[in-house]
């Protein structure tokens, strides 16, 4: 009778011939979470920023709006307290949109070079994993062909 071959011998023994880094995934993923932090301390800093932006331009804009509902001795000065407030908002309003796309340009800003940084990281890193898989390869080639003969 034909003897059943058993694979899960042959991976074994496959498997520990070519041997894993696990330092080099254990690199990569504190490197990815390093990555995270800093990203996440950008985002946060720019939530925040936006925060005392949109307050001051509540509390500026409330105190606006009391100056304006306060009693006046002429119909013509509410056309004028209204219109005083129209402009005055348009102009605080354009500030704070510029206010805004500062913190956007720059959280873009520091994306990039955090994103820059570490692509020349990762770079550095694959070179080395590379290297070392391939020398190891070779060094399990050798023993495995030493064996055979």
């Amino acid at each position: 009778m034909a003897k059943a071959q058993d694979f899960t011998a042959m991976f074994k023994d496959v498997m520990g011939t070519f041997p894993v880094d696990t330092k080099a995934l254990e690199d990569a993923f504190k490197n990815q979470a390093t990555l995270s932090e800093k990203l996440s301390g950008v985002a946060l800093t720019a939530a925040e920023k936006s925060a005392e932006i949109s307050n001051k331009w509540t509390k500026d804009t409330l105190a606006k709006l009391s100056e304006m509902s306060k009693a006046k001795a002429e119909p013509a000065d509410y056309a004028k307290a209204m219109t005083d407030f129209a402009s005055a908002n348009a102009e605080v309003a354009a500030e704070n949109m510029a206010a805004f796309a500062e913190v956007a340009k720059k959280v873009q800003m520091e994306t990039v070079e955090l994103m820059l940084a570490a692509g020349k990281t990762m770079q550095e890193d694959a070179t080395k994993v590379v290297k070392k898989a391939a020398d190891d390869v070779t060094a399990a080639t050798q023993k495995a062909t030493a064996a055979a003969k």
